[in-house]
């Protein structure tokens, strides 16, 4: 029988103190700023108060836009992504299953990561117009070769006293992916998705400022262009929120897995 150890005193002290200090230099960093543009230090035009910012989530939302265009980002996002995860980690591991296979692609996977995503971005809309499809391609390029790299350097991370121990229990290729390999790769993938999460996003934004009429990057580029910086911070500020909740999800769902694989 085994007991597990609750978080000490102590240190839970310490992690609250941390938080404490944490929002306190973000309200002081707010305060500084509201009060030099009030003072008229910093020019409105270029750097809002955080007030005028936080007043001008108002009329968005009481237009009904911005709930709007939020779904359509996070839609073109989510089908990319998880498209790009399911490729990435698949991939991957058959990549490292068939170490011929993974000689034989590397060079190409290569020279396709080194391809600078953003020249793709006009071809993209040529080949596939500048629709939903256009938008979940650029974010699944923008985050799979992460996944990709990252998985196969977690998987060959694998120490090969347990993939001993595997073939000699005569576990199957698939008992020995998910019980052994994939387990061991799990603190490499997932700082990966955490990356490629962010990168994912940013493409979805950046698709949508060149080309759609839809989307938090279009509405990014409006209040650019109509000079309303207010606005223009406000959509950033929500843009990081988004990014932050998924890497957050993210952080809950490897510390799930952890559990579910942890050595007895």
């Amino acid at each position: 029988m085994s007991f597990e150890r609750g978080p000490r005193p102590g240190r839970v002290a310490r992690g609250w103190g941390v938080v404490a200090a944490q929002v306190a230099a973000a309200l002081a960093l707010l305060a500084a700023w509201e009060g030099a543009v009030r003072a008229g230090a910093v020019s409105a035009l270029y750097l809002p108060a955080p007030s005028a910012i936080f007043e001008s989530f108002v009329p968005m939302l009481m237009r009904g836009q911005l709930l709007h265009h939020t779904g359509v980002t996070l839609a073109e996002f989510a089908v990319g992504y998880a498209a790009a995860v399911v490729a990435g980690i698949g991939f991957g591991v058959l990549l490292v299953l068939t170490p011929a296979a993974e000689r034989f692609a590397q060079p190409f996977v290569a020279a396709l990561m080194s391809v600078p995503k953003v020249a793709i971005v006009p071809l993209l809309a040529l080949w596939l117009g500048i629709g939903f499809s256009h938008k979940v391609a650029i974010v699944f390029l923008f985050s799979v070769f992460q996944i990709l790299y990252s998985t196969i350097a977690g998987i060959k991370q694998t120490r090969r006293e347990h993939l001993k121990v595997a073939r000699a229990f005569r576990a199957s290729t698939l008992q020995t992916v998910w019980k052994v390999i994939l387990p061991s790769a799990v603190p490499t993938i997932f700082a990966a998705l955490r990356v490629s999460a962010s990168v994912g996003l940013v493409g979805a934004l950046f698709a949508e400022m060149l080309s759609s009429k839809e989307g938090l990057g279009n509405l990014i580029t409006r209040s650019t262009a109509s000079l309303d910086t207010a606005e223009t911070f406000a959509l950033i500020v929500l843009v990081t929120v988004l990014a932050v909740a998924m890497i957050a999800a993210l952080d809950l769902l490897e510390r799930l897995l952890f559990l579910r694989w942890r050595p007895a």
